[in-house]
């Protein structure tokens, strides 16, 4: 087969894969309006609101993503007893092939990010969230859940937000069981330290957090490379596959060096674009797709979610016509 042939193949198995979906779920919601005049109060415009919209974030919208590619996702994530969380599982339920494991943690704040536009220009955005760490109970029903779910997946995805559903102990935890299965273990990460990654399949840092992560000023593609294998070798994670915004991704598989250009036509909105990657590699690796082949279908879905606006998904038609 040629490329081409292989990643068709690959995105026609999608239907038939599942993928565990554990990490921090948000509520992201949408503000549009119209600035026409600067504040009396203050230097600041005023927006007339024209309309409002909420959908999944974080984790929520990894397992959107995956769902909107035909993946049958099952999903874990922990809320808190308000209404944010509420919505949460109102608009997980709206999606079909999204199977949710939505835990309650009494005392939490359900992170909710609320975005404001004038046109396509962002504003200003407020977080509600909570850091801390979930509880011994939370986690014990986190393991307990993911034990059996491993049972019937092709890949596990942790998609860390740093709002304590993945601490380092549960990352670990989580990694360990699903190499027990032999399931593969994507991980979008957060913070700038990786040892908590240890033993992932691969990780999917931007090149912000790859530079952080690794201590290294990141310039052109032989930065890139470097960066990667130190946080490869250091950390015993073994692949790393590196976004580039407009220069495309990189992804770095022990010696091996692939360097996938850019497949986004226009660039309007980067939200969520992150999510997209780490679901669809995912979902490629469940489908039984090598790492190149599913990094090359993640590529093209980032191109095509970043030409969208909000917190956007590429599904199966989008990828296969592009």
């Amino acid at each position: 087969m040629n490329d081409s042939e292989k990643l068709l193949d690959l995105i026609e198995k999608l239907d038939n894969s599942s993928v565990l979906c554990v990490g921090d779920v948000m509520l992201d919601k949408f503000v549009y309006g119209a600035v026409s005049r600067i504040s009396p109060e203050a230097p600041v415009p005023i927006c007339r609101v024209a309309s409002e919209t909420e959908m999944l974030g974080g984790a929520g919208n990894v397992a959107r993503n995956l769902a909107e590619i035909g993946v049958a996702v099952k999903f874990i994530s922990v809320v808190g007893d308000d209404e944010a969380a509420t919505k949460i599982r109102c608009l997980v339920n709206e999606v079909d092939k999204i199977a949710p494991e939505i835990i309650e943690e009494l005392g939490r704040q359900t992170t909710i990010k609320e975005r404001f536009f004038a046109g396509s220009q962002q504003l200003l955005r407020l977080d509600r969230e909570d850091y801390k760490d979930v509880g011994k109970d939370v986690s014990k029903q986190i393991f307990t859940y993911v034990k059996e779910a491993l049972k019937s997946v092709g890949a596990l995805l942790l998609s860390d937000y740093g709002k304590g559903v993945l601490s380092p102990d549960n990352i670990q935890k989580l990694i360990k069981l699903a190499k027990a299965s032999n399931c593969p273990v994507v991980v979008d990460p957060k913070g700038s330290d990786y040892r908590c990654y240890s033993g992932a399949t691969v990780i999917t840092p931007n090149r912000r957090e790859l530079s952080e992560a690794s201590r290294c000023e990141i310039n052109d593609d032989d930065g890139v490379t470097t960066a990667a294998k130190l946080i490869s070798n250091e950390y015993g994670i073994e692949n790393v596959l590196v976004t580039r915004s407009a220069e495309g991704m990189t992804l770095v598989s022990g010696n091996s060096v692939d360097h996938l250009p850019a497949e986004a036509l226009e660039v309007f909105d980067v939200s969520g674009a992150g999510d997209t990657v780490a679901a669809t590699l995912a979902a490629g690796l469940a489908a039984g797709g090598d790492l190149l082949v599913s990094s090359k279908i993640a590529n093209i879905a980032a191109g095509i979610v970043v030409g969208k606006t909000g917190t956007a998904v590429a599904t199966a038609n989008e990828i296969v016509e592009t």
